[in-house]
């Protein structure tokens, strides 16, 4: 089966997205869409990414940097980040049932190893 209507799917909603956090008050920066095999394994070997399989490679993870009164959220403890970005990674979570927010990775925090990846926005197969 081709990705291609997938991935049509997530750009769609990513621009929706964007548009949603604009209205929110949120000035909104492009982070990474498309990566290669390679910068996963860096992501991997620096502890960045959890995982050699990220929807990255498919083309159906994006990453935004979130500014806020001046303020780049992104840069903030995750909790804090979360917590600020938690009605956007809800808009996109009700987008379609098959969006996950990386806010939302371990939501009750119960993992021994919680990661949680605030600007990333993913559309599972």
């Amino acid at each position: 089966m081709s990705l291609v209507p997938i991935q049509a799917e997530f750009l769609l909603d990513f621009c929706r997205l964007i548009q949603f956090a604009n209205s929110q008050g949120f000035l909104v920066t492009s982070g990474e869409l498309l990566r290669t095999i390679e910068q996963q394994q860096i992501y991997l070997n620096t502890g960045r990414s959890k995982t050699l399989k990220s929807p990255h490679l498919d083309k159906l993870a994006g990453d935004l940097q979130f500014f806020k009164n001046g303020v780049y959220i992104n840069g903030l403890p995750p909790e804090e980040a979360i917590n600020i970005l938690k009605p956007i990674g809800q808009f996109w979570e009700s987008l379609h049932p098959k969006n996950r927010w990386g806010g939302n990775f371990d939501k009750d925090y119960t993992r021994k190893d919680p990661f949680v990846d605030v600007p990333h926005f993913e559309r599972q197969v």
